[in-house]
């Protein structure tokens, strides 16, 4: 049998929500018990592109559990540090993917770059329940150390996963994630093998592209900003528009198939668990060393 090419399902325009001490996000999907886009839960686009929004307060300390974070800057930078005393800065074309475990106590704090801008992405993973109060664990990746490939009008960062022999910097995943930031130069076109049963996501955030071709070159002209769902197949094929470059980031994952039980930052299994993250918050008993 030949192998499926996949086809978009979904068009996801952001929305736009504040979190923290009024960030303004642009905002694809966040958490719900009916878990759509498992093993994904959560997908921010922050852009502080206006001088007079003034001072970007950010995200003040507050908890995580059951979950992970992966941030990904592309100008500005963004600050952190946590209750386990680990601290550092997020800058241009760096990543952070943290395993929030059982808990962390963290804050993040984005600063404008050169050009008074902050441009990044965060995206909420979920844990599956046998992971859901492991070791917190932190993988901060310098710029320096995301592969990356340019060829035929092509050019890849990987994050997570495998592509053209390339290994991403973040391991020892659950979900055995791919997470790639890609451009294509106009009309040039971008096929990937991905295995059958995965979720996968692309959100065009630059030009744009025609998604999900199929093997007789049909797909979906998509422009920016959106999140494209596809469907189950083998591989997926995008081209870019003929007038202009698009950039994307592309994330797919195993879904892990439980139910969840989403409330603020914290993603467990029952209600009860939720229940406890509150008890151990009040006791002081949420973070251990």
């Amino acid at each position: 049998m030949a192998d499926a090419p996949r086809k978009v399902t979904q068009i996801i325009s952001p929305q736009y929500v504040i979190e923290g001490a009024g960030v303004l996000l642009r905002r694809s999907f966040g958490p719900s018990r009916a878990n759509l886009f498992d093993p994904f839960l959560l997908f921010d686009h922050f852009a502080f592109n206006d001088p007079i929004e003034g001072p970007i307060v950010g995200f003040p300390t507050h908890p995580h559990r059951g979950i992970e974070t992966v941030t990904y800057m592309l100008e500005g930078n963004t600050r952190h540090r946590d209750s386990l005393g680990n601290s550092g800065v997020i800058g241009p074309g760096s990543a952070q993917w943290m395993t929030s475990g059982r808990g962390i106590l963290h804050e993040e704090m984005p600063k404008r770059g050169p050009e008074g801008t902050v441009f990044g992405f965060q995206l909420w993973v979920n844990l599956p329940v046998a992971l859901k109060m492991s070791a917190p664990r932190y993988q901060d990746i310098h710029a320096d150390d995301i592969p990356e490939l340019e060829k035929d009008g092509q050019k890849v960062r990987l994050v997570a996963g495998e592509y053209a022999g390339l290994i991403g910097s973040a391991t020892e995943i659950a979900i055995q994630p791919l997470y790639m930031d890609v451009t294509l130069d106009p009309n040039v076109e971008f096929s990937l093998p991905i295995a059958p049963g995965n979720a996968v996501y692309a959100y065009l955030f630059e030009g744009e592209a025609i998604l999900g071709l199929d093997t007789d070159g049909r797909g979906e002209m998509v422009k920016a900003v959106s999140m494209v769902v596809f469907g189950d197949g083998d591989y997926i094929r995008i081209q870019a528009g003929t007038s202009s470059p698009a950039r994307f980031i592309l994330m797919a994952g195993t879904p892990i198939n439980e139910a969840i039980v989403p409330y603020g930052p914290f993603v467990m299994n029952t209600e009860q668990e939720i229940e406890q993250a509150f008890i151990d918050l009040r006791n002081g008993t949420f973070v251990q060393d």
